[in-house]
């Protein structure tokens, strides 16, 4: 299931190096420790929502998980373990959160050692909670709600930012943007997606806007699948706000940007705060004209590290777009695969505690040092980008940053 390509930065003779020792060693039985291993497998759980309206977003996640799984195995399995391979156990949550936490059950039963999931907060929360039951290990790729780390589950872990630190980032830079131009916007319209992601990011962003004197104007939510934009644009058009900012997934997110680029929406700035389509390299080749100049405070790797560019001419030449899903999956994976690797076991308390401790170089991501309290990875940090020129460059932080912004758009 998993296609076996070299890891990146990880040539032939460095593979022989790093695990020729292993591969040579002698046991205190006196057979080799590789040959005692050969049929031990790690079994990970990866359940994504590969049907459905997010469909596109669920198999990127399952893309990058498995990319993660076949580099891991190409370097040497876990190690610690005498070279065991990881094996993946793939499942569909078809988008909700019911079939999501089933599929948790049947994993268990079939002895997975960890899983990983699910895509969606919604969906993210049910399949910890499930896990949580046999405590098997839970390493949560890209859902943000903070609620899903808050509840004290000790087998549930994240290491992307949560919605509250995004949404405090990308205010204070909202204001830091709008200050250098001098302080146009006074006014924006939230849209947002009617799941609890896309409702947490409104409620929270509805509370910080205005305490940097950006008032908010109107909230409007939409129902997942939306197909006609045209009433929502409309009301945008009417109402006439400096900033427009949505939070929505991908196809919904694209639709919007193309009715408002067709209804000649007028604003100072599209500024999408984890937008699904706006740091997305498929929206901006299909849809050039409607991504231009478009912001958002996403998730996002560091554009300045070897290993990231790399992992994305991997992922590009898999025929994959490179995008958040695919990168946060593949991280969600390491840090599991790294926990297993120190507790030299998949003993599931032991991995737990692994996880807590887990002290993992994401230098690749715009992160500091990982340090995890109550499972929430506390060195994560999202990123502004812009489309600027047909592509994407990252405007925020500045040590990270590959351009200026661009603002107003118009």
């Amino acid at each position: 299931m998993t296609d076996k390509i070299q890891p990146a930065g990880v040539g032939r003779r460095n593979f022989l190096k790093t695990t020729g020792a292993a591969a040579l060693g002698l046991g205190v039985t006196g057979f080799p420790a590789v040959l005692r291993a050969q049929s031990a497998k790690v079994k990970i759980g990866l359940i994504h929502p590969v049907s459905g309206f997010i469909a596109f977003s669920g198999n990127q996640c399952r893309e990058g998980a498995l990319m993660a799984i076949a580099d891991l195995n190409a370097a040497g399995g876990i190690k610690s373990m005498g070279g065991a391979q990881l094996e993946a156990m793939l499942a569909d949550s078809q988008g909700k959160p019911d079939i999501g936490a089933a599929e948790v059950t049947k994993m268990a039963e079939a002895g997975v050692d960890g899983i990983v999931a699910g895509y969606a907060s919604s969906i993210s929360l049910a399949t910890s909670q499930e896990a949580a039951k046999t405590n098997t290990p839970h390493v949560v790729d890209v859902g943000v709600s903070d609620k899903i780390v808050s509840r004290g589950l000790p087998n549930t872990f994240r290491f992307g930012p949560g919605y509250g630190k995004i949404a405090e980032f990308a205010v204070a830079n909202l204001d830091t943007i709008n200050k250098a131009a001098g302080s146009p916007a006074k006014t924006a319209m939230i849209i947002h997606e009617e799941s609890l992601f896309g409702t947490g990011t409104a409620k929270l962003l509805s509370a910080k806007l205005p305490e940097n004197g950006i008032e908010v104007i109107d909230v409007i939510k939409h129902a997942n699948p939306t197909r006609d934009f045209t009433n929502i644009v409309l009301q945008i058009k009417s109402k006439k706000p400096d900033l427009i900012i949505p939070a929505n997934y991908y196809n919904e997110y694209v639709l919007l940007a193309r009715t408002m680029r067709q209804q000649r929406v007028e604003a100072m700035g599209i500024y999408s705060v984890l937008g699904g389509a706006a740091s997305n390299y498929k929206f901006v080749k299909e849809f050039p004209e409607a991504a231009e100049n478009i912001m958002d405070c996403n998730h996002w790797f560091n554009p300045k590290s070897e290993i990231a560019q790399a992992r994305k001419a991997a992922a590009e030449a898999k025929g994959l777009v490179y995008t958040y899903e695919v990168f946060l999956a593949y991280n969600a994976v390491l840090g599991l695969a790294d926990a297993i690797e120190r507790a030299g076991t998949t003993d599931k308390d032991a991995v737990n505690a692994a996880l807590a401790a887990s002290t993992m170089d994401m230098s690749y991501m715009p992160y500091a040092p990982t340090k995890m309290v109550n499972g929430q990875n506390q060195g994560a940090q999202p990123v502004n980008t812009q489309v600027q020129n047909g592509d994407i460059d990252v405007i925020f932080p500045q040590e990270f940053a590959s351009a200026e912004a661009i603002f107003p758009m118009t």
